[in-house]
């Protein structure tokens, strides 16, 4: 379930930077505008605060939120919390007040670390632009990521919708293998936050009576 989570995260943000990647020249050009556009937008924010709505088909919507800060990062959804102060993770599960402690290696968390949501595009994805909706008097440009390098794994394509004025994520859709499909909506983002490097550390002090299961 945590890796899950912190997928969940990774797509919800879609916060992507880095340089473009030459061995992507295949995808279309103006998804990659776009994209690149969103990009500029996030990278060069210190922290930010994103609560998002997780809605699987046919199931319950869910609430969430995430706040990332450089390579640390805490997440909070379905009664469970994750913080990963950039060495230490910790996964806090509420219903049985128990946390798994162990070594974060950014290496093994791949493109499910949040932090690296930036270059999420660039690795393993081709990407077109689809088209134009508008919603609630914005215009949202929709571009679909198909996974290139991963083909065996669950996600068959994702559609992420961008706010075709300022560049925000406003939502995605993932698409399974399996046919079920599950969408994320942005519900609101705060750029720059000030938040304490204290804030991605587990403090057992702050759970009475958790459980510690340290797994390092």
């Amino acid at each position: 379930m945590k890796r899950t989570i912190v997928f969940v995260v990774l797509v919800m943000a879609g916060f992507l930077t880095a340089l473009a990647n030459p061995a992507l020249a295949q995808n279309d050009k103006k998804a990659a505008a776009i994209l690149d556009a969103m990009s500029n937008k996030y990278k060069n924010m210190k922290a930010f605060k994103a609560a998002f709505t997780y809605v699987p088909e046919g199931g319950k919507p869910m609430k969430g939120d995430a706040t990332v800060k450089g390579s640390k990062f805490r997440l909070k959804m379905a009664g469970q919390e994750i913080f990963n102060d950039g060495t230490t993770m910790a996964t806090y599960i509420k219903e049985t007040n128990e946390v798994n402690l162990q070594d974060f290696d950014p290496n093994e968390a791949g493109g499910l670390d949040p932090t690296k949501i930036y270059t999420a595009y660039k690795n393993g994805f081709k990407y077109n632009f689809l088209k134009e909706v508008k919603e609630g008097g914005q215009t949202y440009e929709v571009v679909e990521l198909t996974p290139t390098t991963n083909k065996n794994g669950q996600v068959s394509k994702v559609e992420i919708q961008v706010n075709k004025a300022d560049k925000s994520i406003k939502s995605w859709k993932i698409f399974q293998k399996n046919g079920q499909r599950v969408t994320y909506k942005v519900d609101s983002f705060e750029p720059n936050v000030n938040v304490a490097d204290t804030f991605f550390a587990f403090n057992a002090k702050q759970y009475p009576g958790v459980e510690v299961v340290d797994l390092r």
